[in-house]
């Protein structure tokens, strides 16, 4: 086990720094109640929002049921897991459950198509505390942000993370000088985890660590391609240029597109038309180390590019955002319909008992028809979401005022349910006191026609007597017998064929 595993804190006083942070945890969890608002907790990695969790649950004897990043957070999946877990209860004996959602700001992509509206039907119908956890806060839905309650955490600094690997070096027999614990909890830049994995390289094969022995286990600190973009297109040196380019773990036929993505910011026409001259020449060089797999031309070609056009941009900077290559938002973008267009076939074609392929190529245009004419029965009949929808009828807008409407459907449906199931629960409430009230504690009492009270030998299971004595004995009801008729129609009712709207 890593050490970082080995001593996460086991309860909330152990949790090092963000003692705010701790205290709103603890007092959301001593006071929540089914109305109480979701915690979202937000910061950078490291800080210990997910340990804090875990020690909050073992401190009020909560069971914790989690989603990470690492599974499969499609719309069925967190309905399944978190959606009924937070409407159970705990077969485990705990008070409650705590639905932990981590990394929820990473809802993006193919395999978690879906899952930030099934997080807001969870939040809207938990019976059990929900906690969030997020990097970046602005990257989660505004709608997920306005039902939760935030926390931040923030980065931890050096003098609180020196004390915390003093003890794990004590516990692991580990001698460290104050200098090597001082350089390990700086290199960290406020992370716990990094700073204790770091610790954990610096000592092995060794039982004592001095200052020379932590320059082999510093933090990973390679450039990025944004730090590349940036010093392409402002003031910097030809060796810090070559020194970056080669820390970014990046191909050049992908710097080469990052480059000419953001070559827009030259305003110059001449410099302009100088850097394209430089990214055109290093694209050949790029292209004959794929044609002849000879890749010591790669160098070339990085020297033409990143010099070249870094001359021509003439050091004027990028003074906007930095954007990536087109032609993967266009990738993007292809891929995200192909799951849309998939998930809607499958959907449609379930129901109907077609294939994806006959329903794509010979009965998708009745479909789009049909759906064009009533989108708000064919979004409920086939729980479309608005992508789907707006795939379907070529009205993205349409299709979004149409999933707004069946969505407040849902809510209002699921007031009236809980409104009935109030009432339900307070006639059952007074019809058991008024049991009470009229049985005797010695036998069984009845009413006689003249409203007195009268105790009576029956038993509980024999029948009772007609309140009027004129009337006969009370017989069971009889199931009503259905004609076979009646269940030829039920069938056709229920029964769904593709041109039902005509």
């Amino acid at each position: 086990m890593d050490w970082a595993s080995k001593y996460r804190p086991k309860h909330v006083a152990d949790v090092v720094g963000n003692s705010s942070a701790l205290h709103l945890m603890v007092e959301w969890a001593r006071s929540w109640t089914t109305e109480s608002k979701p915690l979202l907790l937000h910061g950078k990695p490291g800080t210990g929002k997910t340990s804090s969790v875990y020690a909050l649950a073992t401190d009020f004897s909560w069971e914790v049921i989690e989603l990470n990043a690492s599974d499969q957070r499609t719309r069925d999946v967190i309905k399944k897991v978190a959606g009924t877990s937070s409407t159970t209860g705990s077969l485990l004996g705990s008070l409650r459950k705590l639905i932990l959602l981590d990394e929820a700001d990473n809802l993006h992509g193919t395999a978690d198509r879906g899952g930030a509206r099934a997080i807001l039907e969870v939040i809207r119908n938990t019976r059990q505390p929900v906690v969030l956890i997020v990097n970046d806060l602005y990257q989660l839905s505004p709608d997920i942000r306005s039902r939760s309650e935030p926390v931040p955490f923030r980065a931890l600094p050096a003098r609180s993370i020196v004390p915390r690997l003093r003890y794990i070096c004590s516990a692991e027999c580990l001698k460290c000088s104050d200098g090597a614990l001082r350089e390990i909890a700086e290199s960290a830049g406020g992370d716990m985890r990094a700073a204790i994995t770091m610790l954990e390289a610096a000592a092995i094969g060794r039982s004592v660590i001095g200052d020379t022995d932590v320059s082999t286990s510093r933090k990973d600190e390679r450039s990025s391609v944004f730090d590349l973009i940036s010093a392409v297109y402002g003031k910097t040196g030809t060796k810090d240029l070559m020194r970056i380019v080669y820390d970014v773990d990046e191909t050049p036929d992908t710097l080469a597109q990052w480059i000419e993505s953001n070559i827009g910011h030259i305003h110059d026409r001449t410099r302009y038309f100088q850097a394209y001259q430089h990214l055109l020449r290093a694209d050949e060089y790029i292209g004959l180390t794929y044609r002849q797999q000879y890749h010591t031309l790669w160098r070339y070609a990085t020297a033409l590019m990143i010099l070249g056009v870094s001359e021509a941009a003439g050091g004027e900077g990028i003074h906007a955002r930095i954007t990536s290559p087109e032609r993967w938002r266009k990738m993007g973008s292809y891929r995200k319909q192909k799951v849309v267009r998939t998930g809607m076939l499958g959907k449609i074609g379930r129901s109907l008992h077609l294939s994806q392929y006959m329903l794509r190529d010979t009965y998708i245009t009745p479909v789009s028809l049909l759906a064009d004419r009533d989108p708000l029965s064919f979004a409920r009949e086939f729980s479309l979401d608005a992508d789907e929808l707006s795939l379907l009828i070529h009205d993205k807008t349409r299709a979004q005022k149409v999933l707004k409407t069946l969505m407040d459907e849902e809510r209002l449906l699921e007031k009236e349910r809980e409104k009935a199931e109030r009432i339900k629960k307070k006639k059952q409430g007074a019809s058991i006191s008024g049991e009470e009230r009229v049985n005797g504690p010695g036998g069984y009492s009845t009413r006689i026609p003249n409203g007195d009270e009268q105790d009576t030998p029956y038993p509980p299971g024999a029948p009772h007597l007609p309140s009027d004595p004129d009337e006969g004995p009370l017989e069971p009801s009889q199931p009503r017998e259905t004609s076979s008729e009646e269940e030829k129609q039920a069938g056709k009712r229920t029964q769904k064929t593709l041109f039902d709207g005509f």
